[in-house]
């Protein structure tokens, strides 16, 4: 019997190890996912089934190496594979396509860039010294480094653009701008303006203004909405020296790039700019402290290795609020990651 239960200790121990060196090895998921974006090979699925021999030939892939990456990301359910071989689309696989509305291409690829793995290769260095890896690896701030190297700010832009275009009209609708009656939406470091077009949607009766440096502001979107045009402008401007004045100030993942000290810079340039009876509109992951799985969680690692920020909690937001003015009034639910948490003038 004493051999009976050694013999099922070592077997449990087997177990739980071989899951712990999965985990240990999941980056090669992303970089299977960042392959397999970069050369386009979701789009060469868009008609069906193929082999990775087809897609090599259409590709101009090496067969074998295809093959193995697309046999482990079947594994993850963004391929299927059939018994003969062929190579098929799934939901998610079909969001790696770059001609879909939806694609979340540009958003792996800027995940994956190595401006967020490297410095995550490095997170001893965070928990040694309590702030980000970036510079160690590049030699400047995050967004220093993107404003002295274009190419690299551009693949950031379109990432972030790539993950806000399938998320902002539920956020929008989910918070509930008005649907008549006049009011004004500021999209504080809106980038492509996808969320002030969504929330301006929500109400005929709405303007807006995205608000943004002016290298982001060049590679706006808002001229392709047609059925929006004479209801938006756009204005030049650094968020930590003043914003426009507005009814709903909105923060969309802004804050979390930023420290403490930072957000309550920012945060006290809405309470100054905020129009009687406005609004202040965080959207950014809320975390709950407890080992439920979140997005945020993951998210939160990368803001410590690239850049100051965070992701918070209701109860840090609230105090972030109080530090500017501002009183935490609700945290609004959406289909996303991401919540809306509201605040008003104290």
């Amino acid at each position: 019997m004493a051999q009976d239960g050694q013999d099922g200790q070592d077997g449990r121990r087997a177990v739980v190890g071989a899951r712990l060196l999965d985990e240990a090895i999941g980056y090669a998921v992303s970089a299977a996912l960042r392959a397999v974006a970069a050369c386009g090979v979701a789009d060469r699925l868009a008609h069906g089934p193929r082999t990775a021999g087809e897609l090599a030939a259409a590709t101009g892939l090496d067969e074998g190496s295809l093959y193995r990456v697309l046999r482990l990301l079947a594994t993850r359910e963004v391929f299927t594979e059939d018994p003969e071989g062929r190579f098929a689309l799934t939901e998610a696989g079909g969001m790696l396509r770059g001609d879909v509305p939806g694609s979340l291409r540009d958003a792996v690829l800027m995940l994956t860039d190595r401006t967020f793995w490297e410095p995550a290769g490095r997170l001893d260095h965070c928990l040694r010294t309590g702030g980000s890896a970036f510079t160690d690896v590049f030699g400047r701030s995050f967004f220093d480094h993107f404003a002295q190297d274009a190419a690299t700010a551009a693949v950031f832009h379109d990432g972030m653009a790539a993950m806000s275009s399938a998320e902002d009209r539920p956020i929008a609708d989910a918070y509930g701008f008005p649907e008549t009656g006049p009011g004004a939406v500021v999209d504080i470091g809106g980038g492509q303006g996808g969320f002030l077009a969504a929330a301006l949607r929500c109400g005929k009766g709405l303007t807006g203004t995205l608000y943004d440096r002016g290298h982001v502001l060049a590679g706006h979107g808002l001229g392709a909405h047609t059925d929006l045009t004479g209801r938006w402008s756009t204005e030049e401007g650094d968020f930590f020296e003043e914003v426009p004045s507005g009814d709903f100030l909105v923060l969309k993942r802004i804050l979390h790039d930023w420290s403490d000290e930072e957000c309550v810079r920012v945060l006290s340039n809405c309470r100054r700019a905020l129009a009687p009876g406005g609004r202040v509109l965080v959207v950014d992951a809320v975390l709950v402290s407890d080992g439920r799985p979140h997005q945020g969680k993951t998210l939160d690692l990368l803001m410590m290795a690239s850049l100051t920020g965070r992701e918070r909690t209701r109860e840090e937001f609230r105090e972030l609020f109080a530090g500017a003015g501002l009183r935490l009034t609700r945290v609004v639910p959406t289909p996303a990651v991401l919540s809306v948490v509201e605040a008003v003038a104290a």
